[in-house]
């Protein structure tokens, strides 16, 4: 049954009313879990699994609070200004039209841009397994950005029917193979190597702590779907819900994919092997694992990079209507899609892609993300910030047991970014690409605002 509904809207920038279509809750759950469940969390889910077994768990379950206490405050921002700017919106009225620059430049297109690339190298690598020689190198990943560049040209609602797709075969991969797992854990071969320590003593002494940054990257994503709420249905009830049903469903899918993945392989295997994954569905469905292995990471990537398709751009449309953006991000398509930024998007995803190879990609993705987390403590401290400057704007939905969430949220974010580098000797190296990054990032925001837009760089917006 699909849950997109015909309503009339006006068409942004237009003034006479136009047909438009609207997602609803399923499509939004498929948003955010397409966004959440790609190829380096399903290998960070394995990892972890490997590293920490019941200890690993327990910080998942760390992690699933923290990043409800996330979707929290963005689901409370992005109802108060329900606006396609989003973090940029809700910061220029919190903090000022520099941060709000650096937020979603630093936090989302950068992170976007380099992070879709490894996933598309992942593909190339998984189709050349499963069908070696049929297609020529990088053939399959520039294809896949052309066609949901095209299907998210069109619209919204032939982006809904594609996600949709995407979610419910990703999903299904994964629990299929979870429970094929369970049902046939009796009958697998002995363990040769070291098994994953089930015990309670991690949890008991508390050094479950120490994974929970690793296991925030299964959590990360959902808020993708409130650049959206001009083009969702009943917003003020899904886009929290969407969000809190999604991240719940998120944990059960992982938990499950994981705790499967250890009656089948040892902590060797899962710690050493650079796509788990693809060991995991070789042991559970032997010669047919290559191809089960090969529709998760199609799958997951496409969903991804159809989410961020529909999202970025209409980031960044809110941003150019706020001159936070160069103006041509304006543009609408006669379905009233931001096709610029659709354009941009797709070409800032395949340059990397062409020219780079996936070890330095990979190094920079970790040195981005940590940008990506600045992006959440910036919006945990616009919600206290506006609670104080605007106490009687209107609030559809409000944090419950405030502050407490954004406190908890910004604290658990900074421990995060201290902890984002996988390994001791990649700690400088991480943290001063990220800092160069930000530097680039920031100096060009400040000479916007300060020339282009002629505003202070903390000067937030008048209520």
């Amino acid at each position: 049954m699909s849950d997109i509904t015909t309503t009339e809207s006006l068409a942004a920038g237009s003034s006479s009313a136009s047909k438009m279509k609207k997602i609803g809750l399923i499509t939004m759950m498929a948003v955010c879990i397409g966004m959440v469940i790609v190829q380096g969390a399903m290998i960070s889910a394995l990892q972890g699994i490997g590293i920490g077994g019941m200890a690993f768990i327990f910080a998942m379950i760390a992690a699933l609070i923290i990043a409800q206490f996330n979707a929290m405050s963005f689901a409370e921002l992005s109802l108060m200004f329900p606006q396609e700017g989003t973090l940029a919106t809700y910061t220029q009225k919190a903090i000022g039209h520099f941060p709000a620059i650096v937020a979603v430049f630093a936090g989302y297109v950068v992170v976007a841009m380099l992070a879709l690339p490894v996933e598309l190298f992942l593909v190339d690598a998984m189709i050349g397994e499963l069908l070696p020689g049929m297609f020529p190198e990088k053939l399959v990943p520039l294809a896949i950005i052309v066609i949901l560049a095209v299907t998210n040209l069109i619209g919204a609602d032939v982006f809904a029917k594609v996600q949709n797709i995407l979610a419910f075969v990703m999903v299904s991969a994964l629990i299929v193979t979870g429970l094929v797992a369970f049902s046939s854990g009796s009958e697998a071969p002995a363990l040769t190597g070291t098994p994953v320590d089930w015990s309670f003593g991690g949890v008991m002494d508390g050094s479950f702590i120490g994974l929970i940054a690793l296991a925030m990257w299964l959590f990360v994503g959902a808020e993708y779907i409130c650049p959206m709420i001009n083009e969702v249905k009943d917003p003020v009830k899904s886009i929290p819900r969407a969000m809190r049903l999604s991240l719940f469903a998120i944990f059960a899918i992982f938990a499950a994919f994981a705790y499967g993945a250890t009656l089948f392989l040892d902590t060797d295997t899962l710690l050493g092997s650079p796509i788990p994954y693809l060991d995991y569905a070789s042991a559970v469905f032997g010669p047919a694992g290559l191809t089960i292995a090969t529709i998760m990471a199609l799958t997951a990537t496409c969903s991804t990079v159809n989410t961020i398709f529909a999202a970025l751009p209409r980031m960044l449309h809110g941003m150019a209507e706020n001159k936070q953006a160069f103006p041509q991000l304006k543009q609408l398509n006669r379905h009233n899609v931001p096709w610029v930024g659709v354009v941009m998007m797709a070409v800032l995803s395949a340059l990397p892609f062409l020219l780079l190879d996936i070890d330095s990609l990979i190094v920079l993705v970790i040195a981005a993300t940590t940008s990506y987390l600045l992006a959440y403590i910036i919006a945990h401290i616009n919600v206290i910030v506006l609670r104080q400057r605007m106490p009687n704007h209107k609030r559809p939905y409000r944090s419950p047991f405030y502050p407490l969430p954004q406190i908890l949220g910004i604290a658990a974010m900074l421990y995060v970014a201290l902890n984002n580098s996988p390994a001791p000797e990649m700690t400088q190296l991480v943290y001063s690409i990220a800092g160069g990054m930000l530097l680039v990032i920031s100096v060009i925001a400040a000479v916007w605002v300060k020339v282009f837009m002629k505003r202070g760089l903390f000067e937030p917006d008048s209520e």
